[in-house]
């Protein structure tokens, strides 16, 4: 089934992951089963439940769901999901989500490639297959769903923060994955920039003034009024939160977006270039 390989390292995956894979190994032993036994009701093999129990594999919800059914849990087997999904994703990739969580706003300048809060499947794919050395075909896979899981802000209900994207013109016009990839992402865009909530920005590849040469980095204003920076480049992944840093970060993101096309045009602009594909 494509197993996830657990993060043996990660103390706050590893605490979760024990406290799934006690339960799991106290409901089978209530029900008097085998893992052989076990196994085989649900449709996996004695070695992978001796994995997951182990905590050597992060079970999937399908066996998460098989495993509540066959035990007759009820759902407290079923509703360990979140939780497991969670875990299964890198450490860096959950800080980041927990402080978007916490953001009311969320502003992100990029000259290197579509922000991922904005990125298509096939996009983030194509992005992260890019890289070299290349990743394992398992962490390309979980790289890509912890991606597409933190665009689920947008859907939040309640409480929505402010988003504010400004995308130089290149990452437009940079064919990353291809020309249908790319003219998707286009139209992911063009449904983007029409919510309310989102101000999306494109810096032309014409302007002679460009205060984000230094790079992409995205500022997260947080509830409690203090401001969070991070930055990634190349092998370096940075967390800044002295306000004297956040301080500049906000007073270049100003700059760079008075430097943008207003959101008007830069949604004339992606279109533009959407009809040229």
């Amino acid at each position: 089934m494509g197993e996830w390989e657990a993060g043996l390292d990660d103390e706050e995956a590893g605490a979760v992951m024990r406290t799934v894979t006690r339960q799991l190994k106290l409901w089978r032993e209530a029900a008097g089963l085998t893992q052989a036994e076990f196994g085989a009701a649900i449709g996996y093999g004695e070695e992978l439940v001796s994995c997951v129990e182990r905590g050597r594999r992060i079970p999937r919800p399908e066996y998460l769901d098989a495993a509540d059914e066959v035990l007759g849990a009820g759902g407290k087997i079923a509703a360990m999901k979140g939780d497991v999904a969670e875990a299964r994703y890198p450490k860096k990739v959950r800080d980041v989500k927990r402080l978007e969580a916490e953001a009311v706003e969320i502003c992100s300048y990029n000259n290197c490639v579509i922000d991922g809060l904005l990125q298509t499947e096939a996009y983030a794919r194509a992005v992260f297959s890019s890289r070299r050395p290349q990743f394992a075909e398992e962490e390309l896979e979980q790289r890509v769903a912890a991606r597409l899981d933190r665009q689920e802000i947008f859907c939040v209900p309640k409480a929505r923060p402010l988003f504010s994207f400004v995308l130089c013109e290149a990452t437009l016009r940079r064919l990353i994955g291809g020309k249908m990839v790319m003219r998707n992402q286009l139209e992911r865009l063009s449904e983007v920039a029409k919510l309310r909530n989102v101000d999306l920005q494109v810096l032309p590849l014409s302007r002679e003034e460009n205060s984000g040469l230094g790079g992409p980095f995205r500022l997260l204003k947080l509830k409690d009024g203090a401001a969070v920076g991070l930055s990634e480049i190349q092998l370096t992944n940075r967390v800044i939160a002295d306000p004297k840093e956040t301080t500049v970060l906000d007073m270049r993101y100003g700059i760079i977006r008075a430097q943008a096309l207003t959101p008007r045009e830069s949604l004339a602009l992606i279109e533009k270039v959407l009809g040229e594909s």
